[in-house]
């Protein structure tokens, strides 16, 4: 619940400086807690749920600004990667490549991986051990790289 209260924090802080996209990106935010919170499973939100959403709230805003970049909207794509740089403020510190691929490395020694087949061992570790510091994509990717090698 640390996410939510900052975001209240900054959503007065944007609502006094003026600042529009910070303003729509943190209601954003705010309403899909929000919706998380009161949808009727009784689960509660922690941070692990917390990154989840925001992830998903990028994700989104991911796959619009690629719709409107092909479609040649400069002004609706600029929109959208500002609400996007906003939101993965909130977002814990992602790992660099390096970092991963050494991650990776270690994960496959300990599982013993050594070929294609052991990509779901490996996958299994590696999405519960990064999740929210790694786009899952880049993992999936870097795993096929070094089983393939």
């Amino acid at each position: 619940m640390e996410l939510q209260s900052k975001i209240m924090t900054d959503l007065k802080s944007a609502m006094k400086a003026k600042d529009k996209v910070s303003l729509r990106s943190l209601r954003a935010v705010k309403a899909a807690l929000l919706l998380a919170k009161t949808d009727g499973t009784g689960v509660e939100i922690d941070e692990a749920k917390e990154v989840q959403i925001l992830q998903k709230l990028i994700k989104q805003r991911q796959d619009s600004l690629k719709i409107y970049q092909d479609q040649n909207r400069a002004d609706l794509a600029q929109v959208e990667a500002d609400e996007i740089d906003v939101i993965q403020k909130y977002l814990p510190e992602q790992l660099g490549e390096d970092e991963l691929k050494a991650a990776i490395q270690a994960i496959m020694e300990k599982t013993g991986a050594n070929s294609m087949k052991d990509m779901g061992k490996v996958m299994g570790m590696a999405s519960a051990q990064f999740q929210g510091k790694a786009d899952n994509r880049m993992v999936a990717s870097l795993v096929k790289q070094l089983l393939s090698a």
